[in-house]
């Protein structure tokens, strides 16, 4: 349970509300004297580890992590101690970072792209090149999805956080302690407490296996070992030995040159590995093509992978699943969808015989995170058809009409897939207002994408657009005939906050009791991002308190650690957006498309 609570002054700074409470150390965000925000880690000095503290008494993670300047990493601000009902805390702040962690931006869009993936891991080897380089080289030993976070206000920047496990190379094996780290980012050195660079890196490859496929490599149910760590560890440290899975799955701009470097970084034995992170990043960047036969365990097996440069092709992807039957409410826009759409396809003849084509394509908008990656998926699963995602970093080029080539090929894969739903996700900077720039490059990929979609949906390709800025779309794009159908989807109403809660804990192991209409209720402006993450914060804190059965108070307690995501000015701001655009002249706005507000 969190030891402060919001207003509760420490030192110069007010808590505004708790984020996280771990091991040894629990996170708040606060504000100063000047109302700026910051992070503050709060440190109970009698739960630290030996390890975690230097020969002269101080908190070595403060000791690191002050003395640390790069845009990459997340410098410290102040620090202190403060004396807590009778008991010695100490405390680091750090600079604030308008963002989430990686782990966060991929529960929430449940995807993430090639090129998304290679800026954030390009952002965290130049992070640990820093590191790795000074006089004396500072091992993260963290690195995973959780411990990096994105800073929306500082260009998309990831930056590495928590040094709580740090160490100077120079401290040996005997200063490592592994209690509290997830064993799946392990080196296998790590298990023996041994930490060099090549631990770091091999991490990193780890991040790029688990953002590409949902989970990382040699993944075992922990809580078939609950009660045996030292069985899970030498379980998985077996499974290491055999040769690295790639699962084949079809993600657009997924190469063998990636592969490649997953294979190098991940290798059994450390001289296989990358040797810097200024190395790894060369190979990251193509400037070094890799064309490996790579032993992957000690003796016995081995990955042979061959990288090559070419231009990533899309590929038919067969969306199988429930449908609509994952989406809680929503239920007007499902029927929209299903006269629309989904009834076109499954009777072509009828519609053919009214003269009915399915539409060329349709404009997904609103606030972030409401769900539009995650709907336009389902809906892929409810027809049972082809489905592309692609991101507009996945089609940019820096040649001269370099884009225009890759979208023209995006449409082309599409037809011969066909029916296919393309989706396009951030839309808005594939289709920026021509009349807001000059560059001739955008302005022709732009012509390019109104050529392409137009008649696309008599082919069998429907394109969905996403975007949260949809009045910075080019006006061409949104005329009949292009994204004609357009959907505001604005974060969820009560019925279906309610529904949500009901999805994520249906199959845990819930106690009797669970008040499915107070949670609905205490979650107005929550999005279902924030719904999955209370259920999951109220899971681990059962988990923790080795507890069977999630019950309502430890849900309470994860709702008051979780702030909504959307404040009420991004709400308004959107709202007056979806005016603009369902309001005609003389007329009543249109009755919305997407959830029906009832608090």
């Amino acid at each position: 349970m969190p030891i402060l609570k919001a207003k509760q002054n420490i030192g110069p700074y007010t808590v505004v509300f708790p984020i996280k409470d771990g091991l040894y150390a629990q996170t708040y965000r606060v504000r100063d004297t000047q109302k700026r925000n910051w992070f503050l880690k709060l440190f109970h000095t009698a739960k630290l580890h030996p390890t975690q503290v230097t020969d002269k008494g101080e908190l070595l993670e403060h000791a690191i992590a002050s003395n640390l300047q790069h845009p990459n990493i997340l410098s410290v601000k102040d620090n202190g101690v403060e004396i807590i009902n009778g008991q010695r805390w100490e405390w680091v702040v750090y600079q604030f970072i308008s963002g989430e962690t990686v782990a966060q931006k991929t529960t929430r869009e449940q995807t993430c792209s090639v090129a998304d993936i290679k800026q954030i891991v390009g952002g965290v080897l130049e992070g640990l090149h820093y590191l790795h380089s000074q006089p004396n080289p500072i091992i993260h030993n963290e690195l995973t999805i959780q411990n990096v976070m994105i800073d929306m206000a500082d260009e998309y920047r990831a930056k590495i956080i928590d040094f709580g496990y740090a160490r100077y190379l120079t401290q040996g094996p005997q200063a490592f302690h592994k209690d509290g780290l997830s064993p799946f980012y392990f080196a296998p050195e790590l298990f023996r407490g041994a930490y060099s660079v090549q631990s770091d890196l091999f991490a990193v490859g780890i991040m790029i296996y688990h953002l590409l496929y949902g989970m990382p490599p040699y993944f075992l149910e922990m809580a078939t070992y609950q009660a045996d760590p030292e069985a899970l560890e030498k379980a998985l440290y077996e499974k290491r030995k055999q040769p690295l899975p790639l699962p084949e799955r079809n993600i657009f701009g997924l190469d063998d040159q990636l592969l490649a470097i997953i294979v190098k970084a991940t290798a059994y034995n450390i001289d296989d590995r990358f040797q810097t992170a200024q190395e790894f990043l060369k190979a990251l960047k193509g400037e070094v093509l890799l064309d490996i036969h790579h032993t992957t365990s000690t003796d016995t097996s081995q990955t042979t992978t061959q990288a090559t440069k070419s231009e990533p092709q899309p590929t038919a992807n067969i969306r199988k699943g429930n449908g609509f039957q994952d989406v809680a409410g929503m239920t007007e826009l499902k029927e929209q969808l299903q006269s629309d759409v989904i009834d076109l396809l499954k009777d072509p003849q009828a519609a053919k015989r009214l003269g009915l084509s399915l539409p060329n394509g349709m404009l997904f908008y609103g606030p972030p995170g409401c769900g539009k990656t995650y709907f336009a998926e389902k809906l892929a699963e409810e027809v049972g058809c082809n489905y592309q995602y692609v991101q507009c970093s996945d089609v940019a080029s820096p040649y001269i009409h370099g884009g225009q080539g890759k979208i023209a090929n995006l449409f082309e894969q599409a037809r011969k897939n066909a029916p296919t739903i393309l989706f396009i996700d951030e839309i808005d900077a594939m289709l920026t207002d021509r009349s807001k720039h000059n560059n001739v490059s955008e302005s022709g990929e732009v012509n390019e994408f109104l050529t392409q979609i137009n008649n696309c949906g008599q082919q069998g390709v429907i394109v969905i657009g996403a975007t949260n800025k949809p009045t910075q779309i080019d006006e061409a794009a949104l005329r009949a005939g292009r994204l004609e159908l357009k959907y505001y989807i604005p974060q969820p109403d009560k019925e279906t906050r309610r529904q949500l809660f009901q999805i994520h804990l249906k199959n845990r192991s819930v106690d009797f009791g669970i008040d499915y209409d107070y949670l609905a209720q205490s979650t107005h402006n929550y999005i279902a991002a924030d719904i999955k993450l209370i259920v999951d914060q109220a899971a681990r804190q059962t988990f923790r308190q080795k507890q069977t059965t999630i019950t309502m108070q430890h849900l309470k307690d994860a709702l008051q650690q979780t702030p909504p995501s959307l404040t009420p000015e991004i709400i308004k701001k959107h709202e007056a957006i979806r005016d603009q655009f369902q309001a005609q002249k003389n007329q009543k706005p249109r009755s919305k498309i997407g959830f029906t507000f009832d608090d």
